[in-house]
């Protein structure tokens, strides 16, 4: 009997669900903060989705020509050499690492609201994220399972959050008076703008980030050269529309000038609409959805990792389970460790958010530059009924400057943390070959 597989529906509603996390209810301020205007606020939004979409089609493209179960890692080890390979990979996991970090951070910031009379230090958020990790590494460890229905349930709030943000567009008489104030203008060199939005798509980035994971399921899903492009457009799209509708909202109920320093944005919009009572009941909602987010990726990457190994990619030590409870014992402890470390030496949303995205620039845009090596290696699949974008190589090539464009812009403003992200990739190539020197060495 076969496997049941994935539909078009199925596709898409994971693809929203990879996409749509936490992001949006805090990289708008960031983004705002970093734009100059309005002009470079929304511009950064609707261009971000724009690359995006250039980004689900190549990667659609990719799965079409490339349908294997966990496929967005082994294109790399398929297209480059095994270093690269082990080096991207192994980057890939510090930066979902890094994203856990980050969203530990975004629920600590807002249950902090609740718990403190007065903004605690950047210290004690930290402390607080990192309880989350350590509890559900815990409730990993003992073997638990988050069942279907509560990420069901996860689903449900984070949409039910984004549709109330959207309905704050309803309550006119919320709306501040500040996003329509008259302000002085400012004359702007166009080295200025260039400089705002690049800061800005660095935040706009994370929030549209996860996508590209949908090539993962690969074979998993039904007639794959054709559903994974579409579920992957469909879902982009929608994506699109529900972040441009929620920084209307932020932009009406806010005001341009408040969002960049207000904390808890979301929560501030629920008060306008339902007042205190509101704000508070957002808050909670929003830290619970976080701490089962967290609980997400504990369970996920550790696979990751398991996978990895089997293909060689890790050390056969990632490979230890305890088999009674079904736990990935290394491999968890090594992924909860790093998010635990991250959250040490970047104890602030800003500072995780720059060196995820930073990582993330690297495997974008080596990843989708695969579609050229697969062009050529899969030319005999071209009339076989498989999706081959139009506008190629226009898209990727769009997708890949863009990602570096944004990795050039951190290395810019925040040079450390590109300077810590390129010695990471290079101390994962000195372990490669150190590795490998290991192995062939006569015993």
């Amino acid at each position: 009997m076969n496997a049941p597989k994935l539909n078009l529906f199925d596709l898409t509603m994971i693809v929203i669900g990879l996409v749509i996390g936490m992001g949006i209810f805090r990289t708008a301020s960031d983004a705002a903060q970093a734009s100059i205007t309005p002009f470079v606020y929304f511009a950064s939004w609707i261009i971000g989705g724009l690359i995006a979409l250039c980004g689900a089609l190549t990667y659609a493209e990719i799965g079409s020509r490339f349908p294997v179960t966990g496929g967005y890692y082994k294109i790399f080890a398929e297209c480059y050499h095994p270093s690269v390979a082990f080096a991207i990979n192994c980057i890939i996991l510090i930066s979902n690492a890094a994203s856990l970090a980050g969203v530990a951070l975004i629920g600590s910031e807002y249950i902090s609201q609740v718990i403190f009379v007065t903004a605690p230090s950047d210290f004690i958020k930290a402390l607080i994220a990192m309880v989350a990790v350590i509890l559900f590494y815990l409730v990993n460890l003992a073997g638990l399972r988050m069942s279907s229905k509560t990420q069901n349930v996860l689903m449900i709030i984070k949409i039910s959050m984004i549709i109330i943000l959207i309905l704050a567009l309803f309550f006119p008489s919320n709306y501040s008076t500040a996003s329509h104030s008259v302000v002085i203008p400012r004359s702007y060199s166009l080295m200025d703008y260039i400089k705002s939005f690049g800061v800005a798509l660095v935040s706009v980035s994370f929030t549209y980030g996860g996508y590209q994971q949908s090539i993962n399921f690969g074979d998993e899903v039904d007639s794959p050269r054709k559903n994974i492009p579409r579920g992957i457009f469909i879902g982009i799209i929608a994506i699109i529309l529900l972040y441009l509708l929620v920084q209307v909202a932020y932009y009406n109920i806010i005001g341009f000038d408040q969002l960049k320093t207000t904390n808890g944005i979301a929560a501030v919009v629920a008060e306008k609409i339902f007042g205190t009572t509101g704000r508070y009941v957002f808050t909670l909602l929003l830290f619970f959805a976080v701490l089962a987010y967290v609980n997400v990726l504990l369970l996920s990457n550790p696979r990751v990792m398991y996978a990895m190994s089997l293909d060689g990619i890790l050390p056969a030590v990632f490979r230890k389970k305890n088999i009674e409870k079904d736990v990935l014992t290394v491999s968890l402890t090594v992924f909860a460790l790093v998010c635990i470390v991250v959250l040490f030496f970047a104890n602030t949303f800003d500072k995780i958010l720059g060196f995820t995205i930073f990582l993330d620039s690297i495997g974008m845009a080596t990843s989708a530059a695969t579609i050229f090596i697969l062009r050529k290696r899969t030319k005999h699949l071209d009339n076989t009924g498989i999706y081959i974008m139009k506008l190629f190589p226009l898209l990727p090539l769009i997708f890949i400057a863009a990602y570096m464009f944004v990795g050039v812009s951190i290395m810019i403003n925040t040079p450390q943390l590109a300077l810590t992200g390129l010695a990471v990739f290079a101390a994962f190539l000195i372990i490669y070959f150190a590795t490998v020197k290991f192995r062939l060495k006569p015993q």
